[in-house]
Formats: structure tokens, C-alpha cells, sequence
């Protein structure tokens, strides 16, 4: 198996709060950024998916996933970028038939679905994922420093939960019987999952990804036990074999788990830099359970904005911006004379990806509201 090999040269960093803050920096305001959003809520990222002609022409053409990925930043004072891909390339290079149909997301045309098939699943060769990493490498570099990259895969689990079922399910019949049944197989998927995401993030970050985010997007449909087992384990695989820099540059490692609040405090040992909560988690008992104290070890938290508050009105969005920042706590600051000293901090963003209905006005009020109040609330 080869792995790619990148070179390049990028321009300085301008806005660096959202690293920081993954770092457990202070910041001058809280750094936001919304999961999806590159996507359906924005009529020209329709406009270009027009021209692509399909989800996976827009994710394997290195010039649109570039256009898509920098399109919110047009619009909206945001404090990073993310790779525009799917969570699904990685099973999809192992051979199982990525697809999607419009208003039905996407399937599997070869799901895991018999012990040969499992036998049969590999860590897939790098190359066939170069277009992710070219995207990488192309909004890097559009991006001239403006703001950082983060990059991001699917977990263990979320990816073995597509890959039994053959598409998004709402029991996870196929996958958690698989689970009960024949721990065995599903052992076998998610190691073979874990290592198969190390390498693929490992490349994201050697392409320029300046973060790498582990979406473990199912976790929570586990019961209590089965996803310390099935799902928490198996992060903490991929995290194991994570570059911890590139370049001379520390890179933040970001896991969200929906649906995860109840197993906060054994997520706080997975070596991680950042856990990000959904909007069922409160800020405030998140902080004192794994934010850490000033000067100590501890999680940079990021969320957890509803994601249906955008569907209210301005001042709505606006306080319940302020809601959430107000729960989290008083803003870390460092002392003047130890700027880099560490302590709670919070990346804004919603507790799970933007609805594909959202009027992309009211996102333009939430970021503003974020950046404004969070410095009020440094005063």
C-alpha cells in the first residue's frame, strides 16, 4: 500500500483563534464554525453542484470541492475551513460502490453483509484518495492563509454503520445485530475502519490540513457498554496513530460524538485536543467535568448551538447566541506576561451539521452574534 507524498509551500496564517482555542488558548473573541457548511443551504453551492452533475463529480473534482469549500467564507466572517467530502470515501476506495441519489443520501451498492465480505475488507491503498487530498492541498492554498483547514473522516463505527447497512438507517437493525450476533466480524470492521482512517487523516494532514475532526456521528444509538467498546475504542485507535504535528506545528485532533453527553468524562481520556458536544449537552457541567483549569490539562470544547435556532427570528438567534456563550463560563485569559497559558475554552458551532433549509441570512446573524458578544463578554 503506498502512501502519497506532498510538498508544498503555503502562505502565512492570518486568523489563527480557532487553533488556538483548540489549544486552549485565549482568544480575543470565541472562533465559529458550522459543521456542513458548505452545502444544500446555499444557492450557489446548488449552482455548482448543477454543473457537476452529481455530489461525488462535485467531491472528486479537485477545482469544485475547492469552490464549494471557500463559498461560505464569502459570505460569513468564519474562523476556519473544512475539506469539502464526504465521510464515505473511505469505504467507498475499500470497493463498496459509493453512490447518491438526490433526496435519498447515500448507499452502498456492495454492503458488509456476510462474514466473507468482512474477510474480504482491507485498508485501501491512499491513492485511490487523492482527489481528497488534492482538495486539500487546492482550498490550502485558495484559502492564502485567510483562515486554517481542518480536515475530517467518519469514525470506525459511523463508517460501519453505512457500510452493514448499505445506507443511513433509522434502527441500525443490520448493523447492531451484526454487533450482537457476531462481535467478532464487527471487531474485525471497525480495526480494519481505524487503521484505514489514521492513514487517510495522516494524509489529509501531510496535504495541509491544519486540524483533523473524527465525526462519530451513530456513536449515540449504542447502548451504554457497546459504545465504549464498539466506538470509543476504536477513536482512540485512530487517535493512537495521529500525527501530533506537521511541519513544526502542532495539529489540533477534534472528536464529536452525537448523541455523546452521556459518556463525556471517559471521552475527556481519548488524546484528543478538542471533544465537540451536541445542543443536549450543557456547556457550564461540560467545562467543570473536562474543561480544565486555568494552567491544567483538559478539552477545548466546541458547539452547541441548536441547529434549528436558525430557523428563528434574528433576535431569537441572537440570544440564544448568548445563551450558549454564557453557559460555557467567563472566557479564558491569559496573562499578559503568558500569553500561550492554557485554559477553558469554547470554538462556536452548532451540536450537529446545518439543515439544508436554513435561509443562509440568518447564519450571517448568528457568526456576527458570536463574534460580538464573545468580545463583550472579554471586557
Amino acid at each position: 500500500m503506498s502512501a502519497p507524498s506532498f510538498q508544498h509551500t503555503f502562505a502565512p496564517l492570518q486568523n489563527s483563534s480557532f487553533l488556538r482555542a483548540c489549544l486552549r488558548q485565549a482568544t480575543d473573541h470565541t472562533p465559529v464554525w458550522l459543521m456542513r457548511q458548505a452545502g444544500r443551504y446555499l444557492p450557489e453551492y446548488k449552482a455548482t453542484r448543477a454543473r457537476a452533475g452529481s455530489f461525488m463529480g462535485l467531491a472528486t473534482n479537485t477545482d469544485y470541492a475547492t469552490e464549494v469549500a471557500l463559498q461560505p467564507l464569502e459570505r460569513y466572517a468564519l474562523d476556519a475551513a473544512i475539506l469539502f467530502s464526504d465521510i464515505l470515501t473511505v469505504p467507498d476506495a475499500m470497493g463498496l460502490g459509493l453512490s447518491f441519489a438526490i433526496g435519498e443520501g447515500p448507499r452502498f451498492a456492495n454492503p458488509v453483509s456476510d462474514e466473507a465480505a468482512v474477510a474480504r475488507l482491507a485498508v485501501p491503498d491512499m491513492d485511490k484518495l487523492r482527489y481528497v487530498f488534492d482538495a486539500v492541498t487546492s482550498t490550502r492554498k485558495a484559502l492564502h492563509g485567510r483562515v486554517p483547514l481542518i480536515g475530517f473522516s467518519g469514525s470506525p463505527w459511523t463508517l460501519a454503520c453505512y457500510m452493514v447497512e448499505g445506507a443511513g438507517s433509522d434502527d441500525y437493525r443490520r448493523v447492531k445485530t451484526m454487533l450482537y450476533a457476531r462481535p467478532d466480524l464487527m471487531h474485525r470492521i471497525l480495526a480494519v475502519n481505524a487503521d484505514a482512517v489514521a492513514a487517510y487523516l495522516n494524509a489529509q494532514i501531510d496535504a495541509g490540513a491544519q486540524a483533523v475532526m473524527i465525526f462519530d456521528s451513530w456513536g449515540g444509538v449504542l447502548a451504554d457498554g457497546a459504545f465504549q467498546q464498539f466506538s470509543l475504542a476504536y477513536t482512540a485507535r485512530v487517535l493512537r496513530q495521529l500525527k501530533r504535528e506537521h511541519g513544526g506545528v502542532t495539529i489540533p485532533r477534534i472528536v464529536f460524538t452525537k448523541g455523546g453527553g452521556l459518556w463525556l468524562e471517559e471521552m475527556s481520556q481519548l488524546d484528543c485536543e478538542v471533544l465537540g458536544l451536541d445542543w443536549t449537552v450543557n456547556l457550564g457541567r461540560a467545562r467543570a467535568l473536562v474543561g480544565g483549569q486555568s494552567g491544567t490539562v483538559g478539552k477545548a470544547l466546541q458547539g452547541n448551538i441548536d441547529p434549528n435556532v436558525l430557523f428563528a427570528s434574528p433576535e431569537r438567534i441572537q440570544a440564544e447566541v448568548a445563551r450558549v456563550l454564557e453557559s460555557f463560563g467567563p472566557p479564558h485569559k491569559a496573562p499578559a506576561n503568558e500569553p500561550d497559558r492554557v485554559g477553558p475554552t469554547q470554538i462556536f458551532n452548532l451540536g450537529h451539521g446545518i439543515s439544508q433549509h436554513t435561509p443562509p441570512e440568518n447564519v450571517a446573524v448568528l457568526v456576527d452574534a458570536v463574534h460580538s458578544c464573545s468580545r463583550r463578554l472579554r471586557r
